[in-house]
């Protein structure tokens, strides 16, 4: 092959090359729209989801406030409700939690928020899709402990006397969730009116305590 004919192969050769590097460029543009379609299908999703999110005050991830719950009653029933049925499962299976936890937990708004946060770390570590070994550990070893030695701090020495204004025994220990039936008051006070008056005990809950006896089978 003379010096002639190798050049024009070469030029050839090169020609070839660039038409397959033109072929594959034409063929990502022609997938191009295709992609384009599904970016935005996946965008619309994600704005679609952030609205949702907006509108109910919540994210995916976000933490249910006792303190910033809206003022709603049937949110709160519903909220409180819940609780009541975890910690009856969960919460009170150890000693500590319930030794500690007063019986007039209800009435005091940031018992709630502890237990109610508890609850929700509790659900991401068991029930959530991304619920990990880790998370567990860190329920176990760090936010229950810690809720159950505020909690003694928050309410020491508080009873259901203490709302009725007069005073009382200290709170027993328990392994139920302590005057659920106030549950229904509770809600209305924190639904619509929570910087009024918490509702008094009434003596149904005082003998549901066990202290009606105390005070001759009245409180009235």
């Amino acid at each position: 092959m003379n010096d002639e004919q190798y050049a024009s192969a070469a030029s050839v050769a090169g020609l070839a090359r660039e038409v397959e590097q033109l072929s594959r460029k034409l063929n990502t543009l022609n997938d191009l729209p295709g992609r384009v379609k599904q970016l935005a299908r996946t965008v619309t999703q994600l704005a679609a989801e952030v609205a949702q999110g907006q509108a109910s005050g919540t994210s995916r991830d976000a933490a249910v406030s006792w303190l910033a719950l809206p003022g709603d009653v049937e949110v709160a029933r519903q909220q409180l409700d819940d609780l009541v049925g975890w910690m009856d499962g969960v919460y009170l299976r150890y000693a500590d939690a319930a030794t500690h936890l007063p019986n007039c937990w209800l009435w005091h708004p940031d018992v709630v928020e502890e237990l109610l946060w508890l609850k929700q770390a509790w659900d991401a570590a068991y029930r959530s899709e991304t619920a990990t070994v880790a998370m567990a550990a860190d329920w176990h070893d760090r936010y229950r402990p810690g809720v159950v030695r505020r909690i003694e701090k928050l309410a020491r020495n508080c009873s259901l006397e203490k709302h009725d204004h007069r005073d009382g025994a200290p709170p027993s220990s328990t392994t139920t969730v302590p005057v659920v039936s106030a549950v229904p008051a509770i809600s209305r006070w924190w639904g619509s009116d929570r910087y009024g008056h918490p509702p008094q005990p009434t003596d149904e809950q005082f003998a549901e305590d066990g202290d009606a006896d105390r005070w001759g089978g009245s409180r009235r």
